[in-house]
């Protein structure tokens, strides 16, 4: 039995599952990535003589593999928000982006050295990676397929949504500033300059405005061309691939934050024919690839933690990782929160169901292939807790807690029409 036919069987069998699974799992409290999850582990427990997923050995396979799933899920995320983009219609958006995820670094790398041992630069780069709710693991609590109706989402599936598309690429100055620390020093003479003017404004800027600029060309190809070469008319799902590694290889290039750039061009490819059916072809195709990538990451995070990836954990370092899915996340989010649209029930579903996944992996591989970091492998086992921990208590109760919001009958939807008035509750 050769092991790469036991590969293609594996592959073959889990890409029919994702197929199958989302529907029979639809109105159940378990979700897909937990099934898959299950299955990647008893894959490895058997006697297949597969290898064994170890990011740390494999840190440039992990970068990219991790990398290819984010901005994917990040393009369907942004395709799929109908609500238009606004101060006040984005307000829960803007306060879980500027509030919430930067006092929860600063929380958790608090305690990650304080209370977990780790050293400064290492502390920060688990919190940083920590910080980005996941776009590729939370499609039972986000927004659906693209539709004409610019206000129809609730509350709590837009800011999840939302926040989820932004604060993948938000996240990378605090990633940046472990690396910096990791290779200088702390002294912020050595590196705090720089981190300001160039990992901080310049690469967020470049991101926003390369993101707006290629989706704004894309828009006009799309939409606006001539009958002969306006792409929307021959439907061709493939071309969310195009959009999503041209944006995002674009702006690599000079510089800015690809993540950002992916997101925020979807938003511009979106706002250029708002409600027209072509969006719903780019979704389901990028919806679609990321599915199978995501089947493909969590098979290998099975296979990681039967092939010891959890082994260097230690209790402090889990309760660390514990206290951000159930303490600090939660309460935080909560306070953030206080004044947004919704009501305090949506508020603390928002808060609770910031869930972690790949994301957070693509940071540490891409953190730990610029700079040494002591105790890495802790990091890891950390990180991998929270992802696990998050894909099963959130598989479980995303179902039942977003279908009894939706039965209590008072949602919080968007703003009417005007982006100063106050939300509606339908």
């Amino acid at each position: 039995m050769e092991t790469v036919d036991v590969a293609f069987a594996v592959l073959g069998l889990a890409a029919l599952l994702a197929g199958i699974l989302p529907r029979l799992l639809e109105r159940r409290p378990l979700s897909m990535p937990l099934a898959f999850l299950g299955l990647g582990m008893v894959i490895y427990a058997l006697p297949t003589d597969l290898p064994v997923p170890d990011p740390l050995t494999h840190r440039d396979l992990a970068t990219h593999l991790t990398e290819i799933c984010v901005i994917v899920a990040l393009m369907g995320a942004g395709l799929k928000i109908d609500r238009p983009l606004g101060w006040a219609r984005w307000s829960s958006t803007w306060r879980l982006l500027a509030v919430a995820m930067p006092v929860c670094i600063g929380v958790v790398a608090l305690l990650g050295w304080w209370w977990a041992g780790l050293v400064p630069a290492t502390a920060l780069l688990l919190a940083a990676a920590l910080a980005p709710t996941d776009p590729v693991l939370a499609s039972d609590v986000q927004v659906g397929e693209p539709t004409a109706e610019s206000d129809s989402e609730d509350e709590v599936r837009f800011a999840l949504t939302s926040e989820a598309g932004l604060n993948d690429g938000l996240a990378f100055p605090f990633v940046y500033a472990a690396i910096a620390i990791a290779g200088s020093s702390l002294a912020p003479g050595d590196w705090l300059a720089h981190w300001v003017t160039v990992d901080l404004l310049y690469k967020v800027v470049v991101g926003v405005v390369g993101g707006l600029l290629i989706g704004w060309l894309l828009g006009k190809l799309f939409f606006r061309a001539p009958s002969e070469l306006r792409l929307a008319r021959h439907s061709e799902g493939f071309l969310a691939l195009a959009a999503t590694f041209l944006a995002y290889g674009l702006v690599e290039v000079v510089g800015g934050y690809g993540f950002l750039a992916v997101f925020v061009a979807a938003r511009a490819i979106r706002a250029a024919e708002r409600s027209h059916e072509y969006h719903a072809v780019l979704h389901d195709f990028a919806e679609q690839v990321e599915r199978l990538l995501t089947v493909l990451m969590l098979l290998l995070l099975g296979g990681a933690v039967i092939g010891g990836l959890l082994a260097p954990l230690t209790w402090p370092a889990a309760l660390v990782g514990l206290a951000l899915v159930f303490v600090i996340r939660p309460l935080v989010g909560w306070l953030s929160l206080r004044g947004a649209p919704g009501r305090p029930a949506e508020h603390w579903v928002i808060a609770s169901f910031g869930i972690r996944g790949i994301g957070s992996f693509y940071y540490l591989a891409y953190a730990t292939t610029k700079a040494d970091f002591p105790q890495a492998q802790l990091v890891w086992a950390t990180t991998a807790l929270v992802v696990i921990v998050s894909v099963v208590v959130h598989g479980i109760a995303a179902t039942p807690v977003m279908r009894l919001l939706d039965s209590s009958g008072q949602r919080t939807t968007a703003a009417v029409p005007s982006d100063r008035s106050t939300p509606v509750v339908a």
